[in-house]
């Protein structure tokens, strides 16, 4: 577990500054302010700019139902199926584009009904006051929104705008999209309630629903859409196979209207209800087509046996002839009627085995018991032959994977030959069944050639019209029995819970995860800019950077000024800036009695690059000293870079260097200012050998003169980090003052002062730093010393007044508390 002692290391690493990282925090709070106000606002947009989605299911159960007619006594025998295989079926049909092709169609979804909102368009199917009946047969409009306005009760007017000269229009019984001429801007035209509309592009009849309501002057939107884009759009339903319960399947759609999905759902069902039920009865559909064929040829047959008859009864004593052969009819008949049978069965395997062969569409097989076969594994075999081809039949619209296409394929294959097998040994069966009721028609037929030629005749005539008699009533029976079982089937569909509108289902927009995550955003973007500043900005930010990267004291610490020339002291004497180097003043006369000098002090400032300010601090800090009525000099000792006398609007014609080279006198070179007790001495012209100069005889004879006249020295000189000028002149200065500015000085630059000290390069040296803005705010009042115990920064502040100080106490308490533990 961590111990709190542990985050001390956070205090000693360069890497991480804690500390600074907490102040840094405290001082951007405004940021986390303005972040969570701009989040919450930007949350509560998007959330009203969001319909609502709803989501809604319907559940249903796959099981095989019986059939109420169909008993032992039936002789036809069909076998539909096992409920496993129907639910994967089912499943894949819904999702099919044939399915959803007839469910868009019925209830028309490719209408959209809308209406404008204040952010959104809405969908308002089954909310409006009316209905469109379109013409399928004719043209309609497509993709292009249809204004309409009810002027009355009975009136409504029709806005259309046509940007081209020609709008697309598709006709919807037969799916062909094209283009009409039509005149551009905007069509308006007026219709009654009820009346055909009959346009060019727009073929319906508005009807009202229900009693006439409050609806005049209210817009509404009709629009047409692409119906192969629809019905792809609802080919995403969701499908779930319950995994416990495997026949029990819930589907679920989502949208912004529920009285839409609604109304797909169980539409959807009733679909499959329909389709699955015409699926079941295709068996007894085909077994009827086939007996309706045998039963045409058989009628032939006994027309002809009829009229044979009548032919043969002509000037014949027919009671005599049917006498002497009465003893062998009905054991002729018998016989004739087997042999019919095992003919039908063999004639049936015949014709289905070379369908087997030849075609590939096996689902208009007739049940086997249609011709007397009560084979289980031929009758269960044709009837699992049937379901895999409806199904293959059905996935050529929605599955588009070669590799579930050979997976049936291959299993309609295997069923195919097993089912060929199953044919050759009933045939070897049935042969020698055959061969048995030949036998016994032979032993008769060589009984009856005993009789009289004309009875002989007769029978023959009599055995075919009693066969085909005999026949056609065994297939009229067969073919009522077919259609009762048809008639009485039911859906192996059931819905246990249908789609319906309660109230409920709503799953978005989740406004309240939308508020949160705008909270944890408002929180956590400007504290990732503040981490981000923390690291990318590698600049001076605070006392505490100083602190942690030399040990070299902090003199004081000045604010931004707020005046167009550097004179902020003489032009606001009274102001926090102003009090902040009368704090350094007193911390540099606290120095110079340290060091127990006495008459002429002289004080070097310094930096690491130009613009960190120390110019603006010479001549303040000379201020300060003037203004105590100290005679007080600016020696302006950038040769190269001149600057110090534009604050005092005066010239640099002659300066420093023209006394180093023995020119002119120190009276010549020094200029009065305005501020009393203050003199100025410029650079003067730029020379070609700015070190030289410094490092002659004639810059110690120059500070001699300065000592004798003034009480205080200012020398202001090039930054230390580019050029060595301020290091041979660090031997003249009393103490040596380090300007670095907040957000500019460089953090590395701090090294290199800590080497110039360690090499005795600059002595007696403390920093300033410059150009401090603090974003808490801070009160008057200073306090906090630095180094040798001396020095206060101005800006001093009440902790209690800053929102930083919270997190600096926080820090403080953290801390300690961790190293007393």
């Amino acid at each position: 577990m961590l111990d709190i002692k542990d985050f001390s290391f956070f205090e000693n690493q360069n890497s991480f500054d804690f500390k600074g990282f907490l102040i840094k925090t405290g001082s951007y709070w405004k940021w986390f302010i303005l972040g969570l106000v701009v989040s919450l606002v930007i949350a509560h947009q998007i959330n009203i700019r969001k319909q609502k989605i709803y989501a809604l299911e319907t559940t249903m159960a796959i099981k095989e139902q019986e059939n109420p007619l169909f008993t032992s006594n039936t002789s036809l025998v069909f076998n539909w199926g096992g409920t496993s295989d129907q639910v994967q079926t089912i499943a894949t049909s819904i999702r099919s584009r044939s399915h959803n092709e007839l469910v868009v169609d019925k209830i028309q979804f490719y209408i959209d009904y809308l209406q404008e909102q204040k952010y959104f368009t809405k969908d308002v199917y089954g909310s409006t006051p009316f209905v469109v009946n379109i013409d399928k047969s004719k043209n309609q409009i497509l993709g292009v929104p249809i204004n309409i306005v009810f002027i009355s009760p009975s009136v409504y007017e029709i806005r259309i705008s046509f940007k081209y000269n020609t709008t697309p229009v598709i006709n919807y019984s037969t799916n062909v999209s094209d283009s009409q001429s039509v005149a551009t801007g905007e069509f308006v035209k007026r219709f009654k309630v009820g009346q055909p509309v009959n346009l060019p592009f727009l073929n319906w009849t508005l009807d009202i629903k229900g009693a006439p309501g409050n609806y005049v002057n209210e817009a509404y939107i009709v629009k047409m859409n692409s119906f192969d884009d629809v019905v792809s759009n609802y080919k995403n339903v969701s499908v779930v196979i319950d995994e416990k319960a495997g026949s029990i399947i819930r589907l679920s759609m989502q949208g912004t209207n529920k009285a839409r999905i609604v109304d797909y759902l169980n539409e959807t069902v009733k679909m499959l209800m329909k389709r699955q039920l015409e699926t079941k009865n295709l068996f007894a559909e085909n077994t009827i087509k086939y007996i309706d064929t045998t039963l045409t040829l058989m009628e032939n047959s006994l027309k002809v046996a009829t009229d044979d008859l009548k032919d043969f009864s002509k000037d014949k004593n027919i009671v005599e002839i049917e006498k002497r052969g009465e003893t062998y009819q009905g054991q002729i008949l018998e016989l004739d009627v087997a042999k019919d049978v095992v003919e039908r069965k063999i004639n049936y395997y015949n014709n289905l085995s070379n369908y087997l062969r030849s075609s590939n569409d096996y689902s208009r097989l007739p049940a086997p018991s249609v011709a007397g076969i009560e084979d289980g594994n031929v009758i269960g075999n044709v009837a699992k032959l049937i379901q895999l081809s409806v199904r293959r039949s059905e996935m050529s619209y929605s599955v588009k994977s070669e590799v579930m296409f050979n997976a049936i394929d291959n299993e309609i294959t295997a069923l195919k030959k097993v089912l060929l097998e199953n044919i050759s040994a009933a045939k070897a069966s049935i042969q020698f069944e055959s061969s048995q009721v030949n036998g016994k028609i032979n032993q008769a037929e060589n009984k009856i050639k005993r009789l009289p030629e004309e009875s002989q005749d007769y029978l023959k005539i009599m055995r075919k019209f009693n066969l085909s008699n005999s026949v056609i009533d065994a297939y009229l029976q067969k073919r009522n029995e077919a259609q009762i079982v048809k008639a009485a089937n039911l859906s192996d569909i059931q819905i246990i819970d249908p789609a319906k509108d309660i109230g409920a289902g709503l799953i978005g927009p989740r406004t309240g995860v939308n508020y949160v995550i705008a909270i944890f955003a408002g929180i956590l973007i400007p504290l990732l800019v503040v981490f981000l500043v923390f690291f990318i900005n590698n600049s001076i930010q605070n006392t505490d950077d100083i602190s942690s990267l030399t040990s070299i004291p902090l003199i004081g610490v000045v604010g931004l000024k707020h005046t167009d020339t550097n004179l902020a002291v003489f032009e606001k004497p009274k102001s926090a800036l102003s009090e902040s180097f009368r704090a350094i003043r007193s911390s540099l006369q606290f120095l110079y009695k340290k060091q127990n000098l006495m008459g002429t002090k002289t004080l070097m400032l310094t930096s690491s690059v130009s613009g960190e300010g120390k110019t603006f601090c010479s001549i303040n800090i000379a201020t300060v000293f003037a203004m105590s009525e100290k005679k007080t000099v600016i020696v302006g000792l950038d040769l190269r870079k001149p600057k110090i006398f534009d604050d005092f609007n005066l010239k640099n014609d002659s300066g420093v260097v023209n006394y180093l080279i023995g020119q002119m006198s120190l009276d010549e070179i020094a200029q009065k200012t305005k501020i009393p007790y203050l003199d100025v001495i410029t650079s003067g012209p730029i020379p070609p050998n700015p070190s030289e100069l410094i490092m002659g005889d004639s810059m110690t004879d120059f500070m001699h003169a300065l000592k004798e006249k003034y009480d205080y020295i200012i020398l202001d000189t090039p930054p230390v980090g580019l050029v060595t000028d301020a290091v041979e002149l660090s031997a003249f200065a009393d103490v040596t003052l380090y300007v670095m500015r907040q957000n500019f000085t460089k953090k590395e630059m701090v090294n290199l002062l800590n080497n110039r000290v360690r090499r005795d390069e600059l002595n007696n040296v403390s920093i300033i730093l410059n150009g401090f803005e603090n974003k808490a705010k801070y009160g008057a009042g200073y306090g906090y010393g630095y180094g040798y115990g001396y020095g206060a920064y101005s800006n001093g502040y009440h902790e209690e007044d800053a929102p930083k100080n919270i997190f600096i106490k926080l820090y403080n308490q953290f801390f300690k508390k961790a190293r007393r533990d």
